[in-house]
């Protein structure tokens, strides 16, 4: 009776976690890290763009909202244009993936040097009800 118990909790339990997967896909941040000076997305970049646009389609209601950034490296204006370079190719790249144009808003954010490294070179892409 024990066994049977644990067997029926766990059970439970896993159908549980099925059913908050979906919640958890939209709920998260995917984020593309580029390379220093770069707006180029690489292959581990491709595959993060390739499963946002996966949640995106599983979701059809929401709103698609990919946020670049850059550091400040001194040319301010190239580095405001680096973050724009990075939103929008991160934006493309999930229209190449099947997600709607008019789904997609775009938010390239002014360089900083808040979040020093890596950090400072990414792209979120989030979602937002709308």
């Amino acid at each position: 009776m024990r066994r049977l118990s644990c067997l029926v909790g766990f059970c439970l339990l896993s159908g549980c976690a099925t059913l908050s997967a979906g919640d958890n896909e939209i709920g998260r941040k995917y984020v593309v890290f580029f390379t220093k000076g770069s707006a180029a997305i690489d292959g581990p970049g491709s595959g993060v763009v390739l499963h946002a646009a996966g949640a995106a389609s599983r979701h059809p209601d929401v709103t698609v909202l990919v946020a670049g950034y850059a550091a400040a490296h001194g040319d301010l204006d190239a580095d405001e244009a680096l973050s724009e370079a990075r939103t929008q190719a991160v934006a493309a790249a999930l229209q190449a993936d099947g997600v709607a144009a008019s789904r997609i808003r775009e938010s390239p954010r002014a360089p900083s040097n808040e979040q020093p490294g890596v950090s400072a070179r990414r792209v979120e892409i989030g979602f937002a009800s709308p």
